[in-house]
């Protein structure tokens, strides 16, 4: 695909804005207009080395993302790089450069390219997929600019890792009723398992 370049001025100082675009764990908050079902690939959430996943519903049938952060340059650059379509047989790129074209004014350039290794699926990328991908990103980056800007009196959504919840905690091994650190709630003590059985009981 044909990279595509779009771009939004935020009123926010630069290093703000690229704390928000460099946290993979936050851009459910301003990202999810572009994707859908995201997740995160590992604990790790800033910077070199930190990644997600999520769904691209596009023209020409859905496909998965995974990317992972590659450069990131405090504050004036983040890019990533991943996989997609079939069999993950397309590259994907995004970067983000944020210069400061007036004080307390940051621009943000948001380029993203894919680089299809098959016929098929650059047939797919031609039923109007980058046509999407300059609408949906156009939309997100105003959905950040509206986050940074106009915050919110709750705070912004973040990512989990594989689906956890913590109010489903106990399908980790960890019971609803207590804190993670093994001591109950109100500070009671846990009653005493039962031993096994002896054999014949």
């Amino acid at each position: 695909m044909v990279p595509v370049t779009v771009h939004a001025h935020i009123s926010a100082p630069r290093s703000d804005v690229y704390a928000l675009i460099a946290d993979v764990a936050a851009r459910p908050a301003w990202f999810d207009d572009f994707a859908t079902d995201y997740r995160l690939l590992s604990p790790r959430s800033v910077g070199p080395g930190a990644g997600g996943r999520f769904r691209l519903d596009a023209p020409g049938g859905t496909r998965y993302v995974e990317f992972t952060i590659v450069d990131a340059s405090p504050p004036e650059r983040v890019v990533d790089e991943g996989r997609t379509g079939r069999l993950g047989r397309t590259r994907w790129a995004a970067e983000y450069e944020l210069t400061e074209p007036a004080q307390g004014v940051t621009r943000v350039d948001l380029t993203i390219s894919t680089e299809p290794e098959n016929p098929i699926e650059r047939l797919r990328e031609a039923l109007g997929f980058r046509r999407f991908v300059r609408r949906r990103s156009s939309q997100a980056l105003e959905r950040l600019r509206r986050v940074l800007e106009e915050g919110g009196d709750e705070p912004p959504a973040r990512a989990t890792i594989a689906g956890y919840e913590p109010r489903k905690a106990s399908r980790f091994g960890t019971p609803s009723a207590r804190r993670f650190g093994g001591e109950p709630e109100g500070g009671a003590l846990p009653a005493e398992r039962p031993g096994p059985g002896r054999i014949g009981e």
